[in-house]
């Protein structure tokens, strides 16, 4: 084989792997931001519910209430429903503290995207690193030597980047015990 034919097919390989990579953990970014965003949309939703909730359960009591800060006697009912009231609202208080466990979460695929995100930096950063000391008048076989070096570290960057990331985002709920979610 040819230098020429040797120096391409190394300079293929390195574009392929480059591309490979950056195209792998870029689409691992996406997706971790689009699952970011469904757990907050969810989250939102679920307070936004519990907090409606809390508000309609007082609200349906406010009579009541009033009657007794008035110095009236409340009915039997007003008894009963304003005994109810304390369950009910702590119900909802612990939905909204579920819902608000979902910012642990989202924190976790943030700092999995960061990681992504400057493992691929770091990667790049490699590829200017061995290419700054080629020069115009750079023989190929040096090249050749080169090419295989950078080739060999953005492999090696490669797998110790996807060892450290992890595929799944866990919380541990106070009432209803582990979940794992992606």
């Amino acid at each position: 084989m040819t230098r020429k034919k040797i120096l391409g097919s190394h300079v293929k390989r390195l574009l392929s792997g480059v591309s490979a990579h950056g195209r792998r953990h870029l689409s691992e970014v996406e997706t971790d931001l689009l699952q970011t965003e469904l757990l907050l949309e969810e989250a939102v939703d679920k307070l936004t519910s519990s907090f409606m909730a809390i508000h309609s359960a007082v609200g349906s009591r406010q009579e009541a209430i009033d009657r007794l800060l008035a110095g009236g006697t409340p009915t039997p009912e007003d008894s009963a429903r304003l005994a109810a009231m304390s369950g009910e609202i702590g119900t909802h208080v612990n939905t909204a503290i579920t819902s608000m466990q979902f910012q642990d979460m989202t924190s976790q695929l943030i700092e999995r995207t960061l990681k992504r995100v400057t493992g691929l930096r770091e990667f790049l950063g490699t590829l200017d690193e061995h290419g700054a000391g080629i020069r115009a008048d750079t023989g190929s076989d040096e090249i050749v030597e080169r090419l295989g070096k950078v080739s060999m570290a953005l492999a090696i960057q490669s797998l110790e980047l996807r060892s450290v990331l992890r595929k799944s985002v866990e919380q541990q709920h106070l009432e209803s015990g582990d979940i794992e979610l992606f």
